[in-house]
């Protein structure tokens, strides 16, 4: 009986549990759906504001799009009015320039017809004329003349004379303010070269750096470049002494890059002048272009382009070879500007007039002919090859660009301050006591510096032996005394080294 009992107080435990779970429940429920509810209105209220501002920005942007097309319209509305305008303008002025040039036309017609009637009463004139004298209007013109020339004969030579006289005169007058006025528009300064370089130093003890022990730095320099290292008691300074521009300039740049790296030793003396003399190729061309740019010659081909950058390292007359060239095509181009010849071709020509010499250490002959042959062998002109050429000799010249060159020359060569024939004569000198020195067999290469004084010859070690090189050096010296003149003596030193190697691992 207490176990039934028991049992049904714990049924009606879970009963009451059930229940109150299920109101409770039930209660969250309702909660939940006033909450959902309360979310769905103020979503849709959100929703129906952002709806209505869309329409609201859509409306504004539909009346600045209407507004827009309006002004547009307008303006193609005026844009199409002032087209009209000038259109109905063009016709007028069309049908006004069409009503001038029938005027005109029937003016010439009636030109043409009043000069047909003086022709034929003309020519009806002369038949009289003809009837009545008995003579052909050319028999009457030589009569005519036959007499005039027999009555006025001494006055008509010496009218010629005059005449003949006047004509040079004021062709020698126009010939020299057209070279004086050539002269003033290009006023270039002197290009005068000299025989020295002067390389500046940061401080006096790189000179003994340069110098190195026992002079070996000194002399590995010289003999890799063949110029000579003046080193003096001149403050933070020393100079290169030599004939040729392209040493000296190899050198100038050798010697300041030695001095700015700091290291200066026989080998690395010899890796920096091979570099340099390996960028001189580089520096050649871009001369021969900036040139060729200056005077306004295009077209040239690249090997001539070269050739005429060599001219940089040449001189004649103490000017530089380049300068001088560029300032001939510049004055041979103003005086053709003057006299209305082919100012390009004048141009060209006082470039390359010289472009021989480039070559002319290796080619035998006179450097014009030497020019002509390379401008005939780069395909240029016929014209410009025998410009060149007859400059051999100026009384072959035959054309107008020719005689101007030839004027441009000689005004370059003899302007004040220009001559400087003994420099001139130094280098020639100078470059034969070398070439006498290179005729040899085994001879690699030949310096001349101490103003000719001292030619050093290298010969190589494999070819020529100790006993040859004695032999060598007294042919060399029996050769100069021969073939050349000069005042005091000349010693010829041979350098024969041989340099082996070997490679410890």
């Amino acid at each position: 009986m207490e176990t039934i009992y028991y049992l049904l107080a714990g049924i009606a435990g879970l009963a009451l549990g059930g229940f109150s779970v299920f109101k409770f429940l039930k209660s969250k429920h309702n909660n939940l759906l006033a909450n959902s509810e309360q979310v769905i209105n103020s979503a849709k209220k959100k929703a129906q504001k952002q709806i209505e501002e869309a329409k609201q920005k859509r409306d504004k942007m539909l009346s600045d799009l209407r507004k827009q097309e309006q002004e547009k319209r307008q303006d193609l509305r005026k844009t199409e009015e002032r087209l009209l305008n000038r259109e109905n303008e063009l016709e007028q002025k069309i049908e006004k320039i069409d009503h001038k040039r029938d005027e005109l036309e029937k003016k010439l017609k009636e030109i043409e017809e009043k000069k047909k009637q003086y022709s034929e009463t003309l020519s009806k004139q002369e038949q009289e004329l003809e009837r009545v004298a008995n003579l052909t209007k050319d028999d009457a013109k030589k009569e005519l003349i036959t007499k005039v020339e027999e009555e006025f004969n001494d006055e008509l030579v010496n009218y010629v004379k005059h005449l003949e006289e006047k004509a040079k005169q004021e062709a020698n007058e126009k010939a020299k303010q057209i070279m004086v006025s050539a002269m003033q528009k290009y006023a270039a300064e002197t290009a005068s070269e000299s025989t020295a370089t002067i390389v500046q130093l940061p401080s006096d003890e790189m000179k003994g750096r340069i110098i190195g022990r026992e002079g070996r730095n000194i002399n590995t320099f010289e003999h890799m470049t063949g110029v000579d290292v003046i080193v003096d008691d001149t403050p933070g300074t020393v100079i290169i002494a030599g004939f040729d521009l392209l040493r000296r300039y190899i050198a100038k740049v050798s010697l300041e890059r030695l001095v700015s790296d700091g290291r200066i030793h026989p080998g690395r003396i010899e890796e920096v002048v091979k570099k340099v003399e390996g960028e001189v190729g580089q520096l050649v061309r871009e001369l021969g272009e900036k040139a060729a740019y200056e005077v306004g010659v295009v077209g040239l081909p690249s090997d001539m382009i070269k050739l005429l950058g060599k001219l940089k390292f040449k001189t004649s007359y103490g000017q530089n070879l380049l300068k001088q060239s560029v300032e001939i095509a510049n004055l041979a181009g103003i005086m053709a500007s003057e006299l209305g010849a082919d100012v390009t071709l004048a141009k060209k020509a006082g470039l390359l007039h010289a472009i021989g010499r480039a070559v002319d250490h290796e080619v035998s002959g006179n450097f014009f002919q030497i020019g002509a042959d390379i401008c005939k062998k780069y395909g240029q002109s016929d014209k410009l090859v025998a410009i060149i050429e007859s400059m051999q000799d100026t009384k072959d010249q035959k054309t107008c660009e020719g005689a101007l060159l030839e004027a441009a020359y000689l005004i370059s060569c003899n302007r004040p301050g220009v001559d400087k024939s003994n420099l001139e004569g130094f280098i020639k000198r100078m470059e034969e006591l070398e070439n006498i020195a290179k005729s040899f067999d085994g001879v690699t290469a030949a310096y001349a510096v101490h103003t000719g004084n001292e030619v050093r010859v290298i010969v190589d070690a494999d070819q020529v032996d100790d006993l040859k090189t004695i032999r060598l050096s007294h042919e060399i010296a029996r050769k100069i005394e021969d073939d050349t003149q000069f005042n005091g003596r000349v010693k010829v030193t041979v350098l024969r080294e041989k340099r082996l190697e070997a490679i410890a691992e």
